[in-house]
């Protein structure tokens, strides 16, 4: 629509500047050297010509107003243009009063004319005079009308001009306090922009002592402002503070200032440290300082988001390649959610308890559903992180296991994340993102493997994700689904688990967010079922020996399923 026109929309070509090249009898491409191309089809090579030609006549017809616009660009008006403008106004009104005697002078004197040739026609002349008189006659009267025709067009331009000159006027104070506010605004924000880059200059160049006076060691949910204390409070965002303990032998005093999450600062204490032990690093650490949790987390800042407004440009697109609002992701990275697969880590120190690989196999399978747990309500997208950015965990001390994730390809997105414990095993998965984009819904497909290997036992398995969709991105509220089978396999055994996470569907009768699964030998013969919910809990039934008609294993009967029941996995309480 016009009123889009005033800002420029994604998708739109510039005809001014756009190049219009013809492929074929019935193809043409309209492009704006790279950023934007479209490749354009018609019925016939007739159709064709028509669409090309009206294009370029609206390509020259947009050079054109870009030219005029551009001379009337330069409005900084000399008194020379004024007195020139004057001038030119003052020849026009002489012009127009020459018209308008012109025109009473011609009135008068076809008048006159006219009377004079009737008096001739009077008189009694030769047959051959009057013959002459009234051949002028005719002429003189086609003159006058000729004449009057002519007076009428010039009242008529006369009156169209007077109402647009008026129109003219009015656009012209339009467009000029247009540019008065525009001005205001562009002043407006270059003392913002002022302002802000002394309040960063301030910020970035706090002295150590009064940064380590803040009040974030007795309130870690309480951001300390530093010289930003004058600005306004809506308009102020923080990254949730975090304590960062450095070991002495590094250089620093235990009792040194709270850090803010940087996306350079583990990297940093990392390379410095390179030449001790994490192990003796990490005594080191237990041994200054016990490390502060923070108990809550900012609340989130609720913004109206018409998420189609911006995703109708995008369909077909890769997710990685969407230009999104910042609004729309949660304040993590995704190194921080792929790290949040081990928020049920107990489950795996219980698999590497189990003396069955069978029984193993059941806890692994229920650790697969747990990291899609939290992912009902969380329909905002995590920040892409930088190439080679880390995140660390370290949760040695109350769970025992420690985690480093590692943003390793930019495009595609791919991180690679180890984790190891001291119960006895590793996990590690190299997690590649693609996804595709259908208007009303968005579908996240994660590649790569995850690996869990147990020391004790030797077991290796593998097993891979499943694949997300966000629906109703159109209209209505978002929300979340898995669907997919995954094969969980353990290399040492040949047992398999095969889950199956069912799509959600308004027309069945089962309870949404269901997941079923077996555990089978490497025969196939199937010892365990699961069966649960991705976002709530997961059980295992055993399944007695026992043969039916047709020799096949008994399943659990619905009392005998009552008995064998384990609850493998229950969701915690969200925070």
């Amino acid at each position: 629509s016009k009123a889009e026109m005033r800002h420029t929309c994604r998708g739109t070509i510039n005809l001014a500047t756009a190049n219009i090249t013809v492929e074929d009898s019935c193809n043409f491409i309209i492009s704006n050297g790279g950023a934007q191309t479209y490749h354009l089809k018609a019925s016939s090579e007739v159709e064709r010509q028509r669409w090309v030609t009206a294009l370029e006549l609206a390509k020259a017809k947009a050079v054109k107003m870009l030219e005029e616009s551009d001379d009337s660009g330069d409005e900084s008006v000399s008194q020379t243009d004024k007195t020139e403008l004057q001038n030119t106004l003052r020849t026009l009104s002489s012009k127009m009063e020459d018209l308008s005697t012109c025109n009473d002078l011609i009135a008068k004197h076809g008048t006159a004319l006219q009377r004079s040739l009737s008096e001739l026609e009077t008189l009694r002349l030769p047959a051959e005079s009057t013959e002459k008189i009234k051949q002028v006659n005719e002429r003189a009267t086609l003159f006058r009308i000729t004449s009057n025709a002519m007076i009428n067009a010039c009242r008529d331009f006369l009156m169209l001009v007077q109402t647009h000159s008026k129109k003219w006027q009015k656009t012209l104070q339009h467009e000029r306090d247009q540019r008065i506010r525009l001005e205001e605004t562009l002043e407006q924000l270059a003392k913002q922009h002022n302002h802000l880059e002394r309040a960063f200059r301030g910020a970035t160049v706090l002295p150590a002592s009064a940064s380590g006076t803040g009040g974030s060691a007795k309130d870690p949910c309480c951001p300390g402002k530093g010289d930003l204390s004058d600005e306004d409070d809506d308009n102020e965002f923080f990254d949730a503070p975090e304590i960062i303990t450095v070991p002495e032998s590094m250089g620093h005093k235990p009792d040194s200032a709270p850090l803010l999450p940087s996306r350079r600062t583990g990297s940093n204490i990392s390379g410095t440290s390179s030449d001790i032990s994490l192990d003796e690093q990490y005594k080191h650490q237990v041994e200054d300082t016990k490390k502060e949790k923070r108990t809550r987390i900012p609340y989130k800042p609720n913004y109206s988001l018409n998420l189609w407004s911006i995703m109708k440009n995008c369909i077909g697109k890769e997710l990685s390649k969407i230009p999104m609002p910042v609004n729309f992701n949660e304040p993590l990275s995704m190194l921080q959610r792929l790290t949040e697969d081990l928020e049920y880590h107990e489950l795996l120190d219980r698999a590497a308890k189990c003396e069955s690989s069978l029984e193993q196999l059941c806890y692994v399978a229920a650790f697969t559903v747990s990291s899609y747990s939290t992912t009902v309500f969380r329909t905002s997208k995590p920040f892409n992180p930088l190439l080679g950015e880390t995140f660390e965990l370290d949760r040695l001390e109350e769970n025992g296991y420690r985690s480093l994730c590692e943003q390793v390809s930019h495009h595609p997105p791919a991180a690679a994340h180890h984790a190891d414990s001291k119960h006895g095993w590793t996990l590690r998965q190299e997690i590649k993102i693609t996804s595709k984009f259908r208007g009303k819904y968005l579908s996240i497909m994660p590649l790569g493997t995850i690996h869990c290997v147990f020391h004790s036992s030797g077991n290796h398995y593998t097993w891979k994700k499943v694949t997300t969709t966000v629906h109703n991105i159109i209209v209505g509220k978002l929300w979340i689904d898995q669907s997919g089978e995954i094969e969980i396999v353990n290399h040492k055994t040949g047992d398999k688990c095969n889950l199956k996470f069912v799509p959600y569907s308004y027309f069945s009768r089962d309870v949404a967010r269901k997941v079923t699964g077996e555990v089978t030998d490497p025969t196939g013969k199937v010892h365990f079922v699961l069966l649960g919910t991705w976002d709530e809990k997961m059980d295992c039934y055993k399944v007695m020996a026992g043969t039916g008609d047709n020799g096949a294993e008994g399943r659990p009967r619905p009392h005998e399923a009552e008995d064998s029941r384990v609850l493998l996995w229950k969701r915690n309480p969200l925070p």
